[in-house]
């Protein structure tokens, strides 16, 4: 049996684990497992599926299963690992040869639309069963999660200093970017929609015509405008006037209920 300590980081087994173990027709065969295991999970939910179900599915005998992970959470926990760390190199060596903040944000969408429309069935499994690992399992799977965040979050960063875009929330805007991209699987349809570079050059260029669309004067002018509205909405004499013909009430024109003086 496959312990956690001998998964590594490029996804490969100690060979010292044992013969046959960290050789390259073992991962093959690791890999395909964890594919046909993510489908089985995917299609019956992590606590319904069981290892049987694993083993006609791959055509692997269960003494066979075993000798690739110890338990079915151990197995949960290498499909979200290997999927995570293969998300995480990909991005790294996709962005290495680009320039600047927007390319390298672009390589980076392109890459994860891309990965996440090749692998449907892994992620909905990381989305929908992330709770499932244990303690320990739990904790190395963020862990990567982390990296990839942060990876994408000084990208959005360096771009803010480039641009001086002040007041950009960088974290709310890469939060935002990966609620865009995460949950293309749950819409998405090759008959009708775009291929993937599709799909991702127009994300990439909703995202960044928002961010880089002269954030700090668009602000600043929305700000004018509803004070103008403010003042069109109040009518002579009166600071509370309805709107009139279906116009929508701004939240700045009203004011908050005074509380009662016992409550102060």
């Amino acid at each position: 049996m496959v312990s956690t300590t001998q998964w590594r980081r490029k996804g490969t087994l100690d060979p010292r684990a044992g013969s046959g173990r960290g050789s390259e027709s073992y991962d093959r065969k690791l890999a395909t497992i964890l594919q046909q295991a993510a489908a089985v999970f995917c299609t019956r939910g992590y606590h319904r599926a069981s290892i049987r179900d694993i083993a006609r599915a791959t055509g692997v005998s269960l003494a066979g299963l075993y000798y690739y992970f110890s338990s079915k959470e151990e197995l949960l926990y290498l499909i979200q690992r290997h999927t995570f760390e293969a998300i995480l190199a990909g991005a790294q060596q996709s962005m290495a040869p680009a320039a600047s903040p927007e390319e390298r944000l672009r390589a980076l969408i392109q890459l994860h639309v891309q990965f996440f429309l090749e692998h449907p069935n892994e992620m909905k499994v990381l989305t929908h069963e992330d709770e499932c690992l244990g303690k320990v399992h739990g904790r190395e799977v963020r862990a990567i999660k982390r990296a990839y965040y942060r990876l994408c979050l000084e990208q959005v960063e360096a771009l803010k200093a480039s641009r001086h875009l002040h007041l950009l929330n960088a974290r709310l805007a890469v939060l935002l970017l990966f609620g865009m991209m995460n949950w293309i699987y749950t819409w998405y349809n090759p008959r009708i929609d775009p291929d993937a570079v599709t799909c991702a050059e127009t994300m990439a260029d909703i995202f960044l015509r928002g961010v880089l669309g002269d954030f700090e004067a668009e602000k600043n002018g929305a700000k004018r405008a509803s004070i103008r509205r403010v003042k069109n909405l109040a009518g002579p004499g009166s600071r509370r006037s309805p709107p009139s013909n279906g116009g929508t009430p701004c939240w700045g024109a009203l004011e908050l209920p005074r509380r009662p003086s016992s409550a102060k």
